[in-house]
């Protein structure tokens, strides 16, 4: 059974950074895909970014290509998401999520994920 907990959220003007981090426990944490995911208030689950067990592969969500970039420290059973040059629309509770087999078609898909975070919150303010 893996544990996640993320934290790193908070209140952030438009323009400014955060960096998200997941901390693992419970498990092989190489042996595991990575994916953040965000849900806003009335809205579904979204894929926000993953990488893959070496960290040798990244994805992200269009919206996030070029402002977030996620990471990962095997050493240190932890995954990060900076998030630079946030937007309003980027305000949602923010999940981590592992996931023991993924493909380039499935990484970001919310069923793919086995394991997940109880989520940390990112509020923009514009």
């Amino acid at each position: 059974q893996v544990q996640l907990v993320e934290s790193g959220g908070g209140l952030v003007q438009a323009g400014g950074s955060l960096r998200l981090s997941c901390a693992a426990s419970g498990g092989t944490f190489i042996n595991y895909a990575m994916g953040w995911f965000r849900q806003a208030p009335g809205k579904e689950r979204e894929f926000v970014a993953a990488v893959t067990w070496s960290g040798g592969h990244t994805y992200y969500e269009d919206s996030v290509k070029g402002r977030f970039t996620i990471s990962r420290d095997n050493a240190k059973n932890t995954v990060y998401l900076q998030m630079n040059s946030l937007k309003p629309e980027d305000t949602a509770d923010y999940y981590c999520a592992a996931a023991r087999t993924a493909s380039y078609h499935t990484i970001v898909l919310v069923t793919t994920y086995n394991y997940w975070g109880q989520g940390t919150q990112v509020t923009v303010s514009s």
